[in-house]
Protein backbone atom coordinates (compact mmCIF):
# COMPACT_ATOMS: atom_id res chain seq x y z
CA UNK A 1 0.00 0.00 0.00
CA UNK A 2 1.45 3.38 -0.92
CA UNK A 3 1.36 6.40 1.38
CA UNK A 4 -1.51 8.16 -0.41
CA UNK A 5 -3.71 5.07 -0.26
CA UNK A 6 -2.92 4.70 3.45
CA UNK A 7 -3.84 8.36 4.04
CA UNK A 8 -7.11 7.95 2.14
CA UNK A 9 -8.10 5.01 4.32
CA UNK A 10 -7.15 6.98 7.44
CA UNK A 11 -9.35 9.92 6.45
CA UNK A 12 -12.30 7.71 5.61
CA UNK A 13 -12.03 5.98 8.98
CA UNK A 14 -11.97 9.31 10.83
CA UNK A 15 -14.77 10.77 8.69
CA UNK A 16 -17.00 7.88 9.69
CA UNK A 17 -16.23 8.39 13.40
CA UNK A 18 -16.23 12.17 13.72
CA UNK A 19 -19.04 12.07 16.26
CA UNK A 20 -17.24 9.44 18.32
CA UNK A 21 -14.13 11.63 18.49
CA UNK A 22 -15.95 14.76 19.70
CA UNK A 23 -18.21 12.76 22.01
CA UNK A 24 -15.23 11.09 23.63
CA UNK A 25 -13.56 14.44 24.17
CA UNK A 26 -16.68 15.85 25.80
CA UNK A 27 -16.83 12.88 28.18
CA UNK A 28 -13.26 13.51 29.31
CA UNK A 29 -13.65 17.28 29.63
CA UNK A 30 -16.49 16.75 32.12
CA UNK A 31 -13.84 15.66 34.64
CA UNK A 32 -12.51 18.93 36.15
CA UNK A 33 -8.87 17.87 36.45
CA UNK A 34 -7.64 21.26 37.66
CA UNK A 35 -4.08 20.88 38.89
CA UNK A 36 -3.67 22.50 42.29
CA UNK A 37 -7.39 23.06 42.77
CA UNK A 38 -9.27 22.43 46.01
CA UNK A 39 -10.19 18.94 44.86
CA UNK A 40 -7.33 18.75 42.40
CA UNK A 41 -5.65 15.49 43.34
CA UNK A 42 -8.90 13.51 43.32
CA UNK A 43 -10.05 14.95 39.99
CA UNK A 44 -6.65 14.48 38.37
CA UNK A 45 -6.80 10.85 39.52
CA UNK A 46 -10.27 10.49 37.98
CA UNK A 47 -8.99 11.95 34.73
CA UNK A 48 -6.02 9.58 34.72
CA UNK A 49 -8.26 6.56 35.28
CA UNK A 50 -10.52 7.70 32.42
CA UNK A 51 -7.52 8.01 30.09
CA UNK A 52 -6.13 4.66 31.16
CA UNK A 53 -9.42 3.00 30.26
CA UNK A 54 -9.50 4.78 26.89
CA UNK A 55 -5.97 3.60 26.12
CA UNK A 56 -6.90 0.01 26.92
CA UNK A 57 -9.96 0.32 24.68
CA UNK A 58 -7.66 1.58 21.92
CA UNK A 59 -5.63 -1.59 22.24
CA UNK A 60 -2.62 -0.67 24.35
CA UNK A 61 -1.67 -3.89 26.14
CA UNK A 62 0.29 -2.21 28.94
CA UNK A 63 -1.23 0.75 30.81
CA UNK A 64 -0.12 2.02 34.22
CA UNK A 65 -0.91 4.86 36.60
CA UNK A 66 2.18 6.56 38.01
CA UNK A 67 1.52 8.55 41.21
CA UNK A 68 3.72 11.14 42.90
CA UNK A 69 2.69 13.37 45.81
CA UNK A 70 -0.87 14.22 44.83
CA UNK A 71 -0.59 13.90 41.07
CA UNK A 72 -1.21 11.01 38.69
CA UNK A 73 0.41 10.40 35.32
CA UNK A 74 -0.57 7.77 32.78
CA UNK A 75 1.96 5.55 31.05
CA UNK A 76 1.08 3.18 28.22
CA UNK A 77 3.10 1.23 25.72
CA UNK A 78 2.52 -0.91 22.67
CA UNK A 79 5.85 -2.36 21.57
CA UNK A 80 5.20 -5.07 19.01
CA UNK A 81 7.31 -3.91 16.06
CA UNK A 82 10.79 -5.48 16.31
CA UNK A 83 13.38 -3.44 14.45
CA UNK A 84 11.15 -0.38 14.15
CA UNK A 85 11.81 2.89 16.01
CA UNK A 86 10.43 3.42 19.51
CA UNK A 87 8.55 6.70 19.98
CA UNK A 88 7.65 8.27 23.33
CA UNK A 89 4.67 10.64 23.20
CA UNK A 90 4.48 13.31 25.92
CA UNK A 91 1.47 15.42 26.89
CA UNK A 92 -0.67 16.26 29.94
CA UNK A 93 -4.24 15.80 31.14
CA UNK A 94 -4.44 18.42 33.89
CA UNK A 95 -6.10 21.76 33.06
CA UNK A 96 -6.10 25.35 34.24
CA UNK A 97 -8.67 26.73 36.64
CA UNK A 98 -11.65 28.48 35.05
CA UNK A 99 -13.74 31.44 36.19
CA UNK A 100 -17.23 30.18 35.50
CA UNK A 101 -18.74 33.67 35.44
CA UNK A 102 -16.55 34.62 32.45
CA UNK A 103 -17.73 31.77 30.21
CA UNK A 104 -20.50 32.59 27.74
CA UNK A 105 -20.88 29.61 25.38
CA UNK A 106 -21.09 27.00 28.12
CA UNK A 107 -19.86 26.26 31.61
CA UNK A 108 -16.18 25.22 31.76
CA UNK A 109 -16.82 21.54 32.48
CA UNK A 110 -20.11 21.17 30.63
CA UNK A 111 -18.72 20.82 27.08
CA UNK A 112 -20.78 21.47 23.97
CA UNK A 113 -20.23 21.04 20.23
CA UNK A 114 -21.16 24.18 18.32
CA UNK A 115 -20.34 25.24 14.75
CA UNK A 116 -17.61 22.65 14.40
CA UNK A 117 -15.89 23.43 17.69
CA UNK A 118 -15.97 21.67 21.06
CA UNK A 119 -16.10 24.18 23.93
CA UNK A 120 -14.88 23.42 27.44
CA UNK A 121 -11.81 23.64 29.65
CA UNK A 122 -9.10 21.32 28.35
CA UNK A 123 -10.65 20.72 24.93
CA UNK A 124 -7.51 22.07 23.27
CA UNK A 125 -5.00 22.28 26.14
CA UNK A 126 -4.35 19.41 26.11
CA UNK A 127 -7.02 16.69 26.26
CA UNK A 128 -7.85 17.19 22.60
CA UNK A 129 -4.18 16.72 21.71
CA UNK A 130 -4.02 13.47 23.67
CA UNK A 131 -7.17 12.14 22.01
CA UNK A 132 -5.70 12.96 18.60
CA UNK A 133 -3.03 10.40 19.47
CA UNK A 134 -5.55 7.75 20.50
CA UNK A 135 -7.59 8.22 17.34
CA UNK A 136 -4.41 8.41 15.27
CA UNK A 137 -3.49 4.94 16.48
CA UNK A 138 -6.99 3.64 15.78
CA UNK A 139 -6.98 5.11 12.27
CA UNK A 140 -3.50 3.78 11.57
CA UNK A 141 -4.52 0.25 12.57
CA UNK A 142 -7.75 0.44 10.57
CA UNK A 143 -5.89 1.64 7.48
CA UNK A 144 -3.19 -1.02 7.64
CA UNK A 145 -5.30 -3.89 8.95
CA UNK A 146 -2.43 -4.68 11.32
CA UNK A 147 -2.72 -5.92 14.88
CA UNK A 148 -0.21 -3.38 16.22
CA UNK A 149 1.29 0.00 15.22
CA UNK A 150 4.16 0.10 12.73
CA UNK A 151 6.34 1.70 15.42
CA UNK A 152 6.82 0.89 19.07
CA UNK A 153 4.67 3.42 20.90
CA UNK A 154 4.96 4.70 24.47
CA UNK A 155 2.86 7.45 26.03
CA UNK A 156 3.52 9.55 29.11
CA UNK A 157 0.63 11.89 29.96
CA UNK A 158 1.36 13.78 33.16
CA UNK A 159 -1.04 15.46 35.57
CA UNK A 160 0.67 18.67 36.70
CA UNK A 161 2.04 20.42 33.63
CA UNK A 162 -0.10 23.48 34.32
CA UNK A 163 1.62 23.99 37.69
CA UNK A 164 5.17 23.50 36.43
CA UNK A 165 5.66 19.71 36.20
CA UNK A 166 7.24 19.63 39.66
CA UNK A 167 7.37 15.83 39.83
CA UNK A 168 8.09 15.03 36.19
CA UNK A 169 11.85 14.70 36.69
CA UNK A 170 11.20 12.32 39.58
CA UNK A 171 8.86 10.18 37.47
CA UNK A 172 11.31 10.11 34.57
CA UNK A 173 14.15 9.03 36.85
CA UNK A 174 12.05 6.45 38.70
CA UNK A 175 10.78 4.82 35.49
CA UNK A 176 13.70 5.47 33.18
CA UNK A 177 13.87 1.84 32.01
CA UNK A 178 10.21 1.97 30.91
CA UNK A 179 10.72 5.12 28.83
CA UNK A 180 13.64 4.23 26.54
CA UNK A 181 12.92 5.60 23.07
CA UNK A 182 14.55 6.70 19.83
CA UNK A 183 12.33 9.77 19.44
CA UNK A 184 10.12 11.97 21.63
CA UNK A 185 6.94 13.50 20.20
CA UNK A 186 5.94 16.47 22.36
CA UNK A 187 2.22 17.24 22.03
CA UNK A 188 1.41 20.42 23.93
CA UNK A 189 1.93 23.01 21.21
CA UNK A 190 0.14 25.17 18.67
CA UNK A 191 -0.26 25.04 14.91
CA UNK A 192 0.08 28.19 12.81
CA UNK A 193 -3.39 27.98 11.24
CA UNK A 194 -6.00 25.39 10.36
CA UNK A 195 -5.45 25.80 6.61
CA UNK A 196 -1.67 26.22 6.60
CA UNK A 197 0.06 23.51 8.65
CA UNK A 198 3.61 24.05 9.85
CA UNK A 199 6.06 21.85 11.73
CA UNK A 200 7.11 23.39 15.04
CA UNK A 201 10.89 23.11 15.41
CA UNK A 202 11.63 25.31 18.44
CA UNK A 203 10.23 26.22 21.84
CA UNK A 204 11.11 29.17 24.06
CA UNK A 205 12.10 28.64 27.67
CA UNK A 206 9.91 29.79 30.53
CA UNK A 207 10.51 30.95 34.09
CA UNK A 208 8.23 32.63 36.64
CA UNK A 209 9.03 35.34 39.18
CA UNK A 210 7.06 37.03 41.91
CA UNK A 211 7.77 40.54 43.19
CA UNK A 212 6.22 41.77 46.44
CA UNK A 213 6.64 45.35 47.62
CA UNK A 214 5.95 46.37 51.24
CA UNK A 215 5.34 49.99 52.22
CA UNK A 216 3.39 50.88 55.35
CA UNK A 217 3.40 48.47 58.29
CA UNK A 218 -0.36 47.93 57.96
CA UNK A 219 -3.12 49.12 55.63
CA UNK A 220 -3.61 52.76 56.61
CA UNK A 221 -6.58 55.10 56.16
CA UNK A 222 -5.66 57.14 53.10
CA UNK A 223 -6.94 60.40 54.52
CA UNK A 224 -4.83 60.08 57.67
CA UNK A 225 -1.45 59.61 55.98
CA UNK A 226 -1.89 60.52 52.31
CA UNK A 227 1.10 62.40 50.96
CA UNK A 228 3.44 61.37 53.75
CA UNK A 229 3.44 57.56 53.59
CA UNK A 230 5.03 55.09 51.17
CA UNK A 231 2.55 53.48 48.80
CA UNK A 232 3.39 49.89 47.86
CA UNK A 233 1.00 49.90 44.91
CA UNK A 234 2.55 53.01 43.38
CA UNK A 235 6.07 51.71 43.82
CA UNK A 236 5.17 48.35 42.29
CA UNK A 237 3.51 50.11 39.35
CA UNK A 238 6.65 52.19 38.79
CA UNK A 239 8.84 49.09 38.88
CA UNK A 240 6.84 46.98 36.46
CA UNK A 241 6.37 49.94 34.13
CA UNK A 242 10.15 50.16 34.00
CA UNK A 243 10.59 46.56 32.88
CA UNK A 244 10.39 47.80 29.27
CA UNK A 245 11.73 50.89 27.58
CA UNK A 246 9.65 53.21 25.45
CA UNK A 247 10.23 51.10 22.33
CA UNK A 248 9.15 47.79 23.86
CA UNK A 249 12.54 46.25 24.66
CA UNK A 250 13.17 44.64 28.05
CA UNK A 251 15.02 47.29 30.06
CA UNK A 252 16.79 44.99 32.54
CA UNK A 253 20.53 45.57 31.95
CA UNK A 254 22.28 42.55 30.45
CA UNK A 255 19.04 40.82 29.46
CA UNK A 256 19.94 40.65 25.76
CA UNK A 257 23.70 40.08 26.16
CA UNK A 258 23.53 36.37 25.31
CA UNK A 259 20.73 36.62 22.75
CA UNK A 260 21.98 35.75 19.28
CA UNK A 261 20.51 37.30 16.17
CA UNK A 262 18.24 34.88 14.28
CA UNK A 263 19.99 33.35 11.28
CA UNK A 264 18.78 34.23 7.82
CA UNK A 265 17.43 30.77 7.02
CA UNK A 266 15.23 30.69 10.12
CA UNK A 267 13.91 34.17 9.43
CA UNK A 268 13.11 33.08 5.87
CA UNK A 269 11.18 30.05 7.15
CA UNK A 270 9.01 32.24 9.32
CA UNK A 271 8.57 34.86 6.61
CA UNK A 272 7.21 32.14 4.33
CA UNK A 273 4.21 31.60 6.62
CA UNK A 274 1.12 33.53 5.51
CA UNK A 275 0.79 36.38 7.99
CA UNK A 276 -1.91 39.00 7.84
CA UNK A 277 -2.04 41.46 10.72
CA UNK A 278 -5.82 41.79 10.73
CA UNK A 279 -6.20 38.00 10.72
CA UNK A 280 -3.67 37.69 13.55
CA UNK A 281 -5.44 40.30 15.67
CA UNK A 282 -8.78 38.62 15.09
CA UNK A 283 -7.55 35.13 15.92
CA UNK A 284 -5.33 36.08 18.86
CA UNK A 285 -7.66 38.63 20.43
CA UNK A 286 -4.67 40.86 21.19
CA UNK A 287 -6.09 44.11 19.79
CA UNK A 288 -2.78 45.59 18.66
CA UNK A 289 0.75 44.63 17.66
CA UNK A 290 3.47 45.86 20.02
CA UNK A 291 6.91 44.69 21.08
CA UNK A 292 10.59 44.83 20.27
CA UNK A 293 11.29 46.90 17.15
CA UNK A 294 13.22 45.42 14.26
CA UNK A 295 11.51 42.05 14.31
CA UNK A 296 8.33 40.66 12.79
CA UNK A 297 5.47 39.42 14.94
CA UNK A 298 6.47 35.80 14.34
CA UNK A 299 10.10 36.52 15.19
CA UNK A 300 9.02 38.22 18.42
CA UNK A 301 6.88 35.21 19.29
CA UNK A 302 9.34 32.44 18.51
CA UNK A 303 12.89 33.81 18.25
CA UNK A 304 13.11 36.66 20.74
CA UNK A 305 12.81 36.68 24.55
CA UNK A 306 9.98 38.46 26.37
CA UNK A 307 8.93 39.54 29.85
CA UNK A 308 5.23 39.75 30.72
CA UNK A 309 3.29 40.76 33.84
CA UNK A 310 0.61 38.14 34.49
CA UNK A 311 -0.98 39.37 37.69
CA UNK A 312 -0.97 42.49 39.85
CA UNK A 313 -2.60 42.55 43.29
CA UNK A 314 -2.96 45.43 45.78
CA UNK A 315 -5.62 46.98 47.97
CA UNK A 316 -9.11 45.43 47.89
CA UNK A 317 -9.60 43.81 44.47
CA UNK A 318 -13.10 42.40 44.17
CA UNK A 319 -14.11 43.53 47.66
CA UNK A 320 -15.78 46.62 49.06
CA UNK A 321 -13.18 49.38 49.02
CA UNK A 322 -11.85 50.45 52.43
CA UNK A 323 -10.14 53.64 51.24
CA UNK A 324 -6.77 52.55 52.59
CA UNK A 325 -3.20 52.78 51.33
CA UNK A 326 -2.28 49.11 50.89
CA UNK A 327 0.67 47.88 52.88
CA UNK A 328 1.70 45.36 50.20
CA UNK A 329 1.45 44.94 46.45
CA UNK A 330 2.59 42.02 44.33
CA UNK A 331 3.12 41.08 40.71
CA UNK A 332 3.58 37.70 39.00
CA UNK A 333 6.02 37.91 36.10
CA UNK A 334 6.58 35.49 33.20
CA UNK A 335 9.99 35.37 31.50
CA UNK A 336 10.25 33.69 28.09
CA UNK A 337 13.86 33.14 27.09
CA UNK A 338 15.69 31.78 24.07
CA UNK A 339 18.76 29.62 23.36
CA UNK A 340 22.06 30.94 24.77
CA UNK A 341 20.22 32.68 27.61
CA UNK A 342 20.60 31.09 31.03
CA UNK A 343 17.86 30.96 33.68
CA UNK A 344 20.24 31.60 36.59
CA UNK A 345 21.85 34.57 34.83
CA UNK A 346 18.46 36.09 34.04
CA UNK A 347 17.42 35.67 37.68
CA UNK A 348 20.59 37.46 38.84
CA UNK A 349 20.07 40.30 36.35
CA UNK A 350 16.48 40.78 37.50
CA UNK A 351 17.51 40.77 41.18
CA UNK A 352 20.21 43.39 40.57
CA UNK A 353 17.82 45.56 38.58
CA UNK A 354 15.15 45.51 41.27
CA UNK A 355 17.71 46.27 44.00
CA UNK A 356 19.00 49.29 42.06
CA UNK A 357 15.57 50.51 40.96
CA UNK A 358 13.45 50.18 44.10
CA UNK A 359 12.61 53.50 45.71
CA UNK A 360 13.25 54.67 49.28
CA UNK A 361 10.90 53.89 52.14
CA UNK A 362 9.79 50.47 50.90
CA UNK A 363 11.01 46.89 51.20
CA UNK A 364 10.67 44.11 48.68
CA UNK A 365 10.97 40.38 48.15
CA UNK A 366 11.73 38.90 44.74
CA UNK A 367 11.43 35.15 44.23
CA UNK A 368 12.45 33.61 40.90
CA UNK A 369 11.41 30.01 40.26
CA UNK A 370 14.67 28.73 38.81
CA UNK A 371 13.92 25.23 40.06
CA UNK A 372 10.88 24.89 37.80
CA UNK A 373 12.31 26.85 34.86
CA UNK A 374 12.04 25.05 31.54
CA UNK A 375 14.87 25.76 29.11
CA UNK A 376 14.36 26.51 25.40
CA UNK A 377 14.68 23.69 22.89
CA UNK A 378 15.49 23.55 19.18
CA UNK A 379 14.75 20.31 17.34
CA UNK A 380 17.90 19.03 15.61
CA UNK A 381 17.83 18.43 11.87
CA UNK A 382 16.84 14.77 12.06
CA UNK A 383 14.94 12.67 9.47
CA UNK A 384 11.89 12.56 11.74
CA UNK A 385 11.25 16.25 11.00
CA UNK A 386 10.89 15.51 7.31
CA UNK A 387 8.76 12.46 8.10
CA UNK A 388 6.46 14.64 10.20
CA UNK A 389 6.29 17.21 7.41
CA UNK A 390 5.19 14.55 4.93
CA UNK A 391 2.67 13.17 7.42
CA UNK A 392 1.22 16.64 8.02
CA UNK A 393 0.84 17.22 4.29
CA UNK A 394 -1.31 14.08 4.07
CA UNK A 395 -3.08 14.61 7.38
CA UNK A 396 -4.07 18.21 6.56
CA UNK A 397 -4.49 17.49 2.85
CA UNK A 398 -2.10 20.33 2.13
CA UNK A 399 0.37 20.90 -0.69
CA UNK A 400 2.82 22.74 1.56
CA UNK A 401 3.95 22.46 5.18
CA UNK A 402 5.88 25.33 6.71
CA UNK A 403 8.13 25.77 9.73
CA UNK A 404 7.26 27.60 12.94
CA UNK A 405 8.12 27.87 16.63
CA UNK A 406 6.20 27.71 19.90
CA UNK A 407 6.01 30.85 22.01
CA UNK A 408 5.26 29.01 25.24
CA UNK A 409 7.51 26.66 27.16
CA UNK A 410 7.55 23.07 28.32
CA UNK A 411 9.80 20.27 29.61
CA UNK A 412 11.30 19.44 26.21
CA UNK A 413 14.91 19.73 27.41
CA UNK A 414 14.20 17.54 30.45
CA UNK A 415 12.60 14.89 28.24
CA UNK A 416 15.29 15.00 25.57
CA UNK A 417 18.19 14.81 28.02
CA UNK A 418 16.63 12.12 30.21
CA UNK A 419 15.54 9.90 27.34
CA UNK A 420 18.60 10.66 25.24
CA UNK A 421 16.53 11.22 22.10
CA UNK A 422 15.58 14.16 19.85
CA UNK A 423 12.27 15.91 20.51
CA UNK A 424 9.86 16.83 17.73
CA UNK A 425 6.73 18.89 18.36
CA UNK A 426 3.24 18.22 17.12
CA UNK A 427 0.07 19.69 18.60
CA UNK A 428 -3.47 20.45 17.49
CA UNK A 429 -3.95 23.80 19.22
CA UNK A 430 -4.57 27.15 17.55
CA UNK A 431 -4.14 30.64 19.00
CA UNK A 432 -7.90 31.18 18.62
CA UNK A 433 -8.57 28.18 20.91
CA UNK A 434 -8.15 30.56 23.89
CA UNK A 435 -5.95 28.43 26.11
CA UNK A 436 -6.25 29.38 29.80
CA UNK A 437 -9.06 31.83 28.93
CA UNK A 438 -12.83 31.65 29.03
CA UNK A 439 -14.65 29.70 26.28
CA UNK A 440 -11.66 27.53 25.44
CA UNK A 441 -12.44 25.39 22.40
CA UNK A 442 -10.93 23.17 19.74
CA UNK A 443 -11.75 22.73 16.07
CA UNK A 444 -13.13 19.27 15.32
CA UNK A 445 -11.65 19.45 11.81
CA UNK A 446 -8.20 20.18 13.25
CA UNK A 447 -8.55 17.21 15.61
CA UNK A 448 -9.36 15.10 12.54
CA UNK A 449 -6.33 16.43 10.66
CA UNK A 450 -4.14 15.94 13.71
CA UNK A 451 -5.21 12.33 14.21
CA UNK A 452 -4.70 11.68 10.49
CA UNK A 453 -1.23 13.23 10.68
CA UNK A 454 -0.23 10.95 13.52
CA UNK A 455 -1.61 7.88 11.75
CA UNK A 456 0.49 8.78 8.72
CA UNK A 457 3.54 9.54 10.86
CA UNK A 458 3.58 6.06 12.39
CA UNK A 459 3.39 4.61 8.89
CA UNK A 460 6.21 6.92 7.74
CA UNK A 461 8.51 6.07 10.64
CA UNK A 462 7.70 2.39 10.72
CA UNK A 463 7.77 1.40 7.07
CA UNK A 464 8.79 4.28 4.80
CA UNK A 465 12.18 5.33 6.11
CA UNK A 466 14.96 2.74 5.97
CA UNK A 467 17.30 2.06 8.84
CA UNK A 468 15.08 0.84 11.64
CA UNK A 469 15.60 2.47 15.02
CA UNK A 470 18.20 4.87 13.64
CA UNK A 471 15.55 6.71 11.57
CA UNK A 472 14.73 9.52 14.04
Amino acid sequence: MDADEHAGRVHRFLDDRAGDVTGMLQDWVRIPSVAGGDDGAAQVERSAVWLADALRDTGFPEVELWRADGTTAVHAQWCAAPGAPTVLVYSHHDVRAAKRQNWEVTRPFDPVLRDGRVYGRGTSDAKGQVLAHLWGVRAHLAATGADAPAVNLKLLVEGEEETGSAHLAELLAQHRDRLAADLVVFSDTLLWSADHPAVCTSMRGTMLARLEVRGTEVDVHSGDVSGAAPNAALELARLIAGLHDGEGRVAVPGFYDAVAEPDASRRAELAALPFDEADWLRRSGTGAVVGEPGYTVLERLWLRPAVEVLKVAAGDPGDTARAVIPSTASADISIRYVPDQDAATIADELERWVARTIGPGVRYELSVSEGTAQDPYVTPDVPAVQALSRAMARGFRSDGVGRMGNAGGGPAVLLGETIGAPVVFFGTGLVEDRWHDSDESVSSSVLHAGAATLACLWEELGTRAPGGPSVP
